[in-house]
């Protein structure tokens, strides 16, 4: 049985947890999808040749519904503001040209890894298109084929399905977000990338992190995708008995996707828990009223702050339950909150706070309570702003506060602490009303031969295995590789250089971790980079001790290399160089000269030549 904080697997059984995920991949093909862009992700500092803007419109779907998630987005108005590089991006990216044939690259990669998971691929990729109006992509929709289905994989004795497997464009990168509107960039739109979708039976936390780590072991040690932060994505879907199901998006990490489940499951409960409270008290949300009138003298500075209107409405047999912590350093209170804020307003003030630090005098408590017609047991929700802006907050807030009748909403929320491994409301969960027919590219019809290249070409997490403890001599540093992310910088640093593979994969794992720990951003550094120091370690130009101080330096500014090893004197001294300095030391017993030299020049000299030449 798996014990995860402390809790067995009956645990998770006994309160319905049911978890799937959805793991997307970006591929590292030349070219863009649906053009002939390349797919390199510029840096920060590279300067856009144009911008545009836009708003966007919710659309039915092909089976004339409208999805929820669509008209809420709609609801923000917000404007979206598009960073275009001519290098990186076409007229296709901003919808002003039909898009081209599929890239034929990242279909082969992708039948490959259907195949990879046993599953039945589809004799026609029709292309689709799924609403988007996040704003993330310029057309308000990203194109996406239904690659395969009914594939599964079994983690450590586990069956786990897999229903389905899509190929679909990434999405713009956001650069800045207001209160006004969003500002992208647009040179990752458009780049491959797989959409992996498991089955809701995960049966505990501890195994969806085991499961997301397999499929992208099996998706890295392919060689066909992007590496780097943000290259991979894992969406985690959940629910609990009474609760219902929540989609979380955007965790990077897979060490904490256990860590996010279990606020979740925490919140539902407790979320739950409220409802019953509230069912008992037979509580009630009073209709919104405008208190602008309370606030004329005021002193209260957050009010004074946001001078427009102060809208409100009262909440009968709620006091105390506003201030429910139902995570980590977040209440009820911040739920309706994380609402009203999607509005442009900066919160709430709600009644179960400590309302003297805002300034509030007795009078005003008073006279907001008889304008709500509620008493001192009761509870009260306050927004202040412009009016257009506070009446849109004060109606979502409304809303959220009566659906906490209804315990825990269908949602999609996102990954936004790391540290407490808690979440935020986003929008309400997209339906299936989003697909609807691409009219400008034509159905791909899969053949025998693109199966049977798939199949040759699928990724073999055992055969992978063999091969790298072939290389290393050692199971549990080969294990650690094959789980790295590092992997397929090893297999480039193997393959391009002489370096000693088991010196390659000690440093990228053990060295790396140590170098995390000293809070040194090791991951931060190019694989060019790191390619180059283990070149010049290859040639006899450096020593093995050096390749450390390299790492360090690279790990807090970007440099060559050869120069970096000129700058710190770290060229290697071999040869008859090193000859010279063993016969400066006569009269000394070997071991004494081996550590004065070692003492000196502990960087610069290799101890295995240097015991073989005083041998």
């Amino acid at each position: 049985m798996d014990a995860q904080a402390g809790k067995g697997r009956e645990h998770y059984k006994r309160i319905g947890f049911m978890c799937g995920l959805e793991i997307h991949q970006r591929l590292s093909t030349r070219e863009k999808l649906f053009c002939s862009c390349p797919t390199t992700i510029l840096g920060k500092g590279a300067t856009p040749s144009s911008h545009i803007s836009r708003y966007q419109r919710a659309v039915a779907g092909e089976l004339g519904a409208m999805d929820v998630s669509a008209q809420f987005e709609e609801l923000r108005n917000r404007e979206f503001t598009y960073n275009i590089y001519d290098t990186n991006a076409c007229l296709v990216e901003i919808d002003e040209e039909p898009p081209h044939e599929p890239n034929r690259e990242a279909l082969e990669a992708a039948l490959s890894f259907a195949s990879a998971l046993k599953m039945r691929i589809v004799n026609e990729l029709q292309p689709m298109r799924k609403a988007v109006v996040d704003g993330s992509d310029p057309s308000a929709f990203q194109r996406s084929m239904l690659i395969a289905l009914g594939g599964s994989i079994e983690v450590e004795g586990i069956r786990v399905n897999i229903p389905s497997m899509f190929l679909e464009e990434e999405s713009s990168g956001i650069v800045e977000s207001t209160e006004r509107g969003i500002t992208y960039n647009t040179d990752r739109l458009g780049v491959p990338l797989v959409e992996i979708d498991t089955d809701p039976y995960i049966p505990d936390p501890a195994t969806a992190k085991r499961v997301a780590l397999h499929i992208g072991t099996m998706l890295r040690i392919s060689g066909k995708v992007q590496r780097g932060i943000g290259s991979i994505r894992q969406d985690v879907n959940v629910s609990i008995k009474g609760g219902n199901r929540v989609e979380i998006k955007g965790v990077q990490d897979l060490d904490l996707i256990d860590s996010f489940l279990e606020n979740e499951i925490l919140r539902q409960q407790n979320l739950i828990e409220i409802k019953k409270r509230l069912e008992l008290a037979r509580a009630q949300v009073m209709e919104p009223a405008d208190l602008t009138h309370v606030f004329k003298s005021t002193k209260v500075e957050i009010i004074q702050r946001n001078s427009g209107v102060v809208l409100g409405f009262g909440l009968k047999g709620f006091k105390g339950l506003l201030g429910f912590e139902i995570n980590p350093k977040k209440r009820l209170g911040t739920e309706i909150s994380d609402y009203a804020k999607m509005a442009g307003v900066k919160g709430i003030i709600h009644s179960d706070e400590d309302l003297q630090k805002y300034g509030f005098s007795d009078a005003e408590l008073v006279e907001i309570r008889k304008s709500l017609d509620i008493s001192d047991e009761d509870s009260f929700i306050l927004v202040a702003g412009e009016k257009e802006k506070a009446e849109a907050a004060v109606k979502l807030a409304h809303s959220r506060a009566r659906s906490a009748f209804d315990g825990v909403l269908k949602e999609t929320r996102v990954a936004n602490d790391t540290v407490l491994c808690t979440t935020k409301f986003m929008r309400p969960l997209p339906t299936g009303s989003r697909m609807y027919p691409e009219t400008d590219v034509k159905p791909i019809p899969v053949t025998r031969e693109m199966l049977e290249e798939a199949m040759a070409d699928a990724p073999d997490t055992t055969r992978e295995m063999a091969n790298l403890e072939a290389k290393l001599h050692n199971k549990q540093l080969a294990s650690q590789l094959l789980l790295s992310p590092k992997l397929q910088l090893f297999k480039d640093i193997v393959s391009s250089t002489s370096a000693d593979p088991s010196f390659v994969a000690n440093t990228l794992i053990q060295k790396f971790t140590e170098l995390r720990r000293q809070g040194l951003s090791v991951d931060e550094i190019s694989d060019e980079r790191l390619k180059d120091a283990f070149q010049a370690y290859a040639d006899g130009e450096i020593t093995k001790q050096a390749i450390d101080e390299i790492l360090k330096e690279l790990s807090r500014a970007d440099s060559d290399v050869k120069k970096l090893v000129a700058r710190l004197s770290l060229e290697r001294i071999t040869g008859k160089a090193l000859k010279k300095i063993i016969d400066s030391e006569k009269g000394k017993s070997k071991e004494e000269i081996r550590r004065s030299i070692m003492s000196s020049y502990r960087l610069r000299v290799d101890g295995a030549e240097l015991n073989s030449l005083l041998q």
